[in-house]
């Protein structure tokens, strides 16, 4: 059984449906990678999976456990952690402060080894390490990036999901992100990646998904993927 688990999910905005027959996995030990163009239903997938909408059939199963109806502080608490799209940091809050809200599902006897979730986070992240007592809003757009991947990390996810974790970033910003999201899965956390820079998901993804209109056209592997005519031409500008 698949760690994360998405079975004919179906989910609506009011009468709008937006998934349509989803179906998809994520094992331990994995990058996997969810694709598509703007509206295709990337962030709605992530949303219903972290319990933010609910599917209205269809199951989401998360290490065994059906989590369809769950609402989202338990599915925190369960350890599947999402940074989002758009960031959505504290901005009047200092960077220490953020990362400590990032644990806030944990219990008080956790807490007391927050300071070594803390300096994982400034090893994977050295700048947030010197910006640590700044104002998150005052950040570059690079560095809140990384203040909301570290913020997620501070709740020791057993799977994290990353929304368009290269948005707005310049190139040399976004390569050192997606080195990083290596390192993460590299330390034992699997990753369900929604990205729409294609070329950069499928280089480090180890299978990957085709969402178009809200629903899964495409499966494969990252790299059968990066070399599908049909995905280069649809995604990848070639």
């Amino acid at each position: 059984m698949a760690l994360l688990e998405l079975r004919a999910v179906d989910s609506f905005y009011g009468y709008i449906q937006a998934l349509r027959d989803v179906s998809l996995d994520v094992d331990a030990g994995e990058i996997v990678a969810l694709i598509g163009s703007n509206g295709a239903g990337k962030t709605t997938t992530l949303r219903t999976i972290s319990g933010l909408m609910h599917p209205s059939s269809g199951t989401v199963t998360f290490d065994g456990q059906d989590i369809s109806q769950m609402p989202p502080y338990r599915v925190v608490s369960l350890g599947m952690c999402q940074a989002p799209e758009g960031r959505r940091l504290f901005p009047r809050m200092t960077v220490n402060e953020n990362l400590l809200m990032g644990a806030y599902t944990r219990s008080r006897k956790d807490r007391e080894s927050l300071k070594g979730e803390v300096d994982r986070v400034f090893d994977l992240f050295p700048r947030l390490r010197e910006r640590s007592e700044q104002i998150a809003g005052t950040l570059s757009g690079g560095e809140q990036q990384m203040l909301a991947i570290g913020r997620a990390l501070m709740a020791r996810p057993r799977i994290l999901l990353l929304d368009e974790p290269s948005l707005g970033l310049a190139p040399l910003v976004v390569a050192a992100v997606f080195r990083t999201i290596v390192e993460i899965n590299s330390q034992g956390t699997p990753i369900l990646l929604v990205e729409q820079n294609a070329h950069k998901a499928l280089g480090i993804a180890h299978r990957a998904y085709v969402l178009e209109t809200g629903s899964i056209v495409r499966e494969g592997s990252g790299q059968e993927l990066l070399d599908s005519p049909d995905v280069q031409r649809a995604y990848l500008g070639t």
